[in-house]
């Protein structure tokens, strides 16, 4: 009888650890996820010079994913993607500002008719249009001023680098365990800015 006694003894203590380390992690969680929710996107510039920025990581189960990200778990599924599959979801928003300087060029065109061929009656119609063109790495513009209208084409290429880093609890010069999950964000167009950034790790 004594046995059984230590036994269950043995057994409601190891329970008992099991959840009260279950309720640790999920409060630690909760804790983490408010403090996430609560932080600023940080920007700063690294070592070469790129634009980056930190942002603190969610950490969602799937049904609080599906409850406080409805729309990015719609698009999900549009994938055909189940949500319990899911390992994380990253969002990242830039706007790319920038102020160039460039000579207009003059340049001469034949207007045709509305056939688009020319009447040899009349002989070609001449006009004159001006025209700038500017460009570096990143983004390429092209224009044309008429009397009445200005047509523009920009193109803007961006590569967005996301890495995702634990911060270890620290005391003094002591580092041990998860504190809280950030991700890096590294623009490789030096006209970006960041100005949102999420990820969100899923856990089952």
């Amino acid at each position: 009888m004594k046995k059984y006694l230590i036994l269950y003894a043995v057994l409601v203590t190891a329970a008992l650890l099991v959840v009260w380390r279950s309720y640790r992690g999920e409060n630690r969680r909760l804790v983490q996820n408010q403090e996430a929710l609560a932080s600023e996107i940080t920007h700063y510039r690294t070592r070469a010079g790129e634009e980056a920025a930190a942002a603190r990581v969610l950490r969602l189960r799937c049904a609080e994913f599906e409850h406080l990200r409805a729309e990015d778990a719609e698009q999900i599924r549009q994938l055909g993607i189940r949500l319990r599959r899911v390992e994380a979801s990253a969002k990242t928003v830039s706007a790319s500002r920038f102020d160039i300087r460039t000579r207009i060029r003059d340049s001469v065109i034949v207007r045709r008719d509305t056939t688009g061929a020319i009447c040899p009656e009349s002989g070609p119609r001449l006009d004159t249009l001006h025209s700038f063109r500017w460009q570096d790495p990143w983004v390429r513009i092209e224009g044309i001023i008429r009397k009445d209208s200005v047509l523009c084409r920009i193109r803007s290429t961006d590569t967005l680098r996301q890495i995702i880093h634990r911060i270890p609890h620290r005391v003094l010069f002591i580092r041990w365990g998860t504190k809280a999950l950030r991700q890096e964000i590294v623009s490789s167009n030096p006209h970006t800015r960041i100005i949102y950034a999420e990820y969100i790790r899923v856990e089952h």
